[in-house]
């Protein structure tokens, strides 16, 4: 019985295939590590066949471990955003790395095209701003550096990675749904289409560029594990999570705290404006028509504990966090700013650099590893911010990714938002998300309200620091942030 929606979720520092039942639930799991390279400071690059290798690996033991192929209704893919792959599409193999949505290369290029003033055109027509952190920059920085890219002629392709994973699962499709597009700045999220000017100023080849397509449909049959299996969902990562976490109505926001942490308040058939730096972006695509959302984007998250475990060795583990951040009355005056990879919004501020403010001979293991924590929530409360002064004030927040399985980390962002904080019992709505579209695609569904059952129960967190806590770590947190932009103003001066 063909019931059964197999999710990839090729995430930034994991590959993973999810199969789930109708209900939600997850029946088969398995997940991989994806090799990450820094080929020097700032540069973030993915091996482009190892993340299809890694995702046929695991879509293939999902598939055995529920009985083959003829029990898959659908395929789902949901993505990392704005990483971009370039291939070959007579060989169907890379042509260079794939460069990774933290990878900050472009700095200058970007620094340079806002100077000649182009970013309120870029925004108009995008809803995004100047920043190494989307794909059109990366792209001509590629076109310029890599002359293996011109030198393929028509035989390249360039896309997202779920392009790429689209394109490797049918042997030649080469279609990106509307929520990637959106993530490019090549694409005018109110047409829906590329935008030839943005195309000239990245100075992106047209004819590479895939077929923008809804986000929901039977796009393709994949014939990579045995049998016939439609292709009907396609979602970046963010966007699923919003769909996930049934986020439907204007202004319902999701937060996912992954490698980095993104929010979205929906907005509804009308692309939003912010005047506060944040983004405008598509929230879906179905039958043509495009749900729109403001977004936040933070670039450091789970990557800041990954760091503080392999780079400084001072956790075992990402679990043994909660233990530390509780084991201190608090956090000691000890600030962590995790600008690793520069600070997103609503600052966007790609040059900026981490720092840990407040230290003395008091502090110790626990003072800093809360800090790390804690900088979560002051980095969501600097965005709640931004986004009440562009009119979409949170009312609750939900929340998800695998950094909320931490109890800790959830009361002290209800604490520090002064909000009810909402974590369903399955926290990984990226993935239910992308299962969702794949069961309207194939017709599991009627809609994404009616998918919505996958979402299961939820768990509240409420507010219960008071407020002269709450304000005194919050201007703890403005004076480390300040210490960071002052020193990197200082620098460029």
């Amino acid at each position: 019985m063909t019931e059964l929606l197999l999710v990839i979720d090729a995430g930034t520092t994991s590959t993973r295939a999810m199969a789930f039942a109708p209900d939600g639930q997850c029946v088969a799991t398995r997940a991989a590590e994806l090799t990450q390279h820094y080929p020097q400071a700032g540069w973030v690059e993915h091996d482009a066949g190892e993340i299809w290798a890694r995702t046929r690996q695991m879509a293939a033991a999902v598939i055995e471990a529920v009985g083959g192929p003829a029990r898959i209704a659908a395929i789902g893919i949901t993505n990392q955003r704005e990483t971009v792959v370039f291939w070959d599409k007579a060989r169907g193999e890379p042509l260079a790395p794939a460069i990774v949505w933290q990878d900050r290369r472009t700095a200058a290029d970007c620094a340079a095209l806002k100077e000649a003033e182009h970013e309120p055109g870029v925004q108009a027509k995008t809803g995004l701003l100047l920043d190494p952190y989307f794909s059109g920059s990366k792209i001509g920085w590629a076109m310029r550096h890599w002359p293996q890219l011109a030198e393929a002629g028509d035989r390249l392709a360039i896309g997202t990675v779920e392009s790429w994973l689209v394109w490797k699962l049918t042997e030649g499709l080469h279609i990106t749904d509307a929520t990637n597009a959106s993530r490019t700045a090549l694409m005018a999220i109110g047409s829906g289409g590329w935008d030839d000017g943005l195309i000239d100023l990245f100075a992106a080849p047209r004819r590479a560029l895939p077929e923008i397509v809804d986000c929901a449909g039977r796009f393709a049959e994949t014939r990579a594990f045995g049998g016939a299996i439609p292709i009907c969902g396609l979602a970046g990562d963010q966007q699923a999570a919003t769909i996930g976490q049934a986020c439907l109505a204007p202004g319902e926001t999701k937060a996912t705290f992954g490698t980095g942490a993104f929010i979205l308040t929906m907005a509804g058939a009308t692309p939003p404006v912010s005047r506060h730096r944040l983004l405008s972006t598509i929230a879906w695509q179905l039958g043509g028509r495009r749900a729109y959302a403001l977004e936040g984007s933070v670039f450091v998250a789970g990557s800041l504990i990954k760091w503080l475990r392999d780079a400084l060795g001072l956790i075992p583990d990402a679990a043994s966090t909660a233990r530390l951040a509780e084991s201190v009355a608090d956090n000691g005056g000890v600030y962590l700013v995790p600008a690793l990879a520069g600070l997103g919004a609503p600052w966007w501020r790609p040059e900026a650099r981490a720092a840990i403010t407040g230290l003395s001979f008091a502090a110790d293991r626990a003072h800093l590893v809360r800090a790390a924590l804690e900088a979560m929530a002051h980095q969501s409360h600097d965005l709640m911010t931004a986004f009440a002064a562009d009119g979409c004030d949170w009312q609750t927040l939900k929340i998800d990714g695998g950094m909320v399985g931490n109890d800790w980390l959830a009361q002290d962002l209800a604490d520090m938002l002064a909000i009810p904080v909402e974590r369903p019992a399955f926290a990984e709505t990226t993935a239910l998300g992308a299962a969702m579209l794949a069961g309207v695609g194939c017709g599991l569904f009627k809609d994404l309200a009616e998918a919505s059952v996958l979402r299961g129960a939820v768990e509240s967190f409420t507010p219960r620091l008071d407020e002269s806590a709450r304000a005194r770590r919050l201007a703890g947190w403005a004076g480390a942030v300040r210490s960071v932009l002052d020193a990197r103003q200082g620098a460029a001066g």
